[in-house]
């Protein structure tokens, strides 16, 4: 129930700071709307079975700077790639080992990679990311498991 309600004043918070109105009307549309959404929330975590155990903990708050700094490093490595004149790229695809265990944990894996510019994440099965790399050097670093041991940590609570 306390899920509930957090999630109910943080979506009318973020409502009225978007819309910036107070007039009684549309603050009763924004009490609905957010009412509406919260009440599609909890049937869809009844009818897929996610559990509580199974959101992010606060840790992934901690996750969310070091991956912000991730995107941002990427973004200058591609930038770099695309005004090279030889548009130095090797395309290849890695197979990525994914420890982690609730399916929560491998989306986020998952996504991290994909957020990062110069890799995708094509396909998920059992514990394997297929991963599309634009270069050898973003290869590597998906291959070597930073994301995949930060995202592991998280999903453990440390």
């Amino acid at each position: 129930m306390s899920r509930t309600l957090t999630t109910a004043f943080l979506l009318f918070s973020v409502w009225l700071l978007w819309s910036g109105h107070t007039e009684p009307l549309l603050l009763a549309f924004g009490v609905i709307s957010v009412a509406c959404v919260v009440l599609i929330t909890r049937r869809m975590d009844r009818i897929s079975g996610v559990e509580q155990s199974d959101w992010p903990r606060a840790s992934f708050f901690l996750y969310l700077p070091w991956l912000v700094w991730q995107i941002l490093k990427s973004n200058i490595d591609v930038a770099r790639i695309i005004l090279s004149r030889g548009l130095p790229i090797s395309p290849r695809l890695v197979q990525v080992t994914s420890s982690q265990r609730t399916a929560t944990g491998k989306v986020i894996h998952a996504n991290s990679i994909t957020l990062t510019p110069g890799t995708l994440s094509l396909d998920v099965r059992d514990d394997q990311i297929l991963v599309h790399a634009l270069t050898v050097a973003s290869a590597e670093e998906v291959a070597a498991g930073e994301i995949d041991r930060r995202v592991t940590r998280i999903e453990r609570g440390h």
